[in-house]
């Protein structure tokens, strides 16, 4: 893919649209959960719905979302992004599907290195979205920071039926901006891990928010938040407390 390419030294990324056939896209548009069968994420960080109890709704969004981790397709993505160890997570850590509606929104953050169990870097985010006629101007849209969260972003429409593929490493800065209409943006996402990082220089990290280039305080309340939840990391390898977004089968 030229667009990974081309971006592979600041934050690789890649996009496809018209990715399944229109009458499923819109199928699992219908059978999206409504936010109040989700868990809801509201912080200065965040505020979302999100879910990867899948059995709790319908077939269809369990089949998709794990027709990505399929074998075929791990591996095609590792072949356009040149990544020999690829893996799909079957626990749905930090996967599952996604929400978002009038006033959400997901400050500029890094994702967290490492898998659960500390064993694999993450490498890879995959968001399929799936609402109708969403314009760019709803927002609810991906913004890639590679040059840092103090700096411009780059807007990444959340088109109906596109696929994005996005890299996460220690410089992956990304966010969402905020909806401003009272409707749904609706998100299938899976993550990607390998044995190795994408960078030779990444090091481990927890999942680290940073305010906008505007918000002086929150950024500065979310440094302090990303330092200290580092210095405990320090004595606990896997946190204070396990992660409860997994899909508990």
């Amino acid at each position: 893919m030229e667009l990974y390419n081309d971006s592979i030294n600041d934050i690789g990324f890649f996009f496809i649209d018209d990715l399944l056939p229109k009458k499923i896209a819109l199928e699992l548009f219908k059978v999206f959960p409504d936010k109040s069968e989700m868990k809801c994420l509201k912080s200065i960080r965040e505020y979302k719905y999100i879910s990867a109890q899948m059995d709790r709704h319908n077939n269809l969004l369990e089949e998709v979302l794990y027709a990505f981790q399929d074998k075929e397709i791990v591996d095609l993505i590792g072949e356009i992004c040149n990544v020999d160890s690829l893996y799909a997570d079957e626990s749905l850590y930090a996967g599952g599907i996604s929400l978002m509606s009038e006033s959400n929104f997901l400050n500029p953050h890094l994702d967290n290195s490492h898998d659960a169990e500390r064993e694999r870097w993450r490498v890879f985010n995959l968001l399929y979205y799936v609402t109708p006629n969403w314009k760019i101007e709803y927002g609810g849209n991906l913004e890639l920071w590679p040059k840092g969260p103090k700096n411009n972003p780059v807007v990444i429409e959340s088109k109906f039926n596109r696929l994005v593929v996005m890299a996460t490493h220690q410089s992956s800065w990304h966010s969402v901006d905020k909806v401003i209409i009272d409707e749904k943006r609706c998100c299938i996402s899976n993550y990607y891990f390998s044995n190795s990082p994408l960078k030779s220089d990444d090091k481990f990290h927890v999942t680290k928010y940073r305010g906008r280039p505007e918000e002086t305080l929150k950024n500065l309340v979310l440094d302090f938040d990303a330092s200290l939840r580092m210095l405990l990391r320090k004595f606990l390898k896997k946190g204070i407390r396990k992660n409860s977004h997994v899909y508990k089968k």
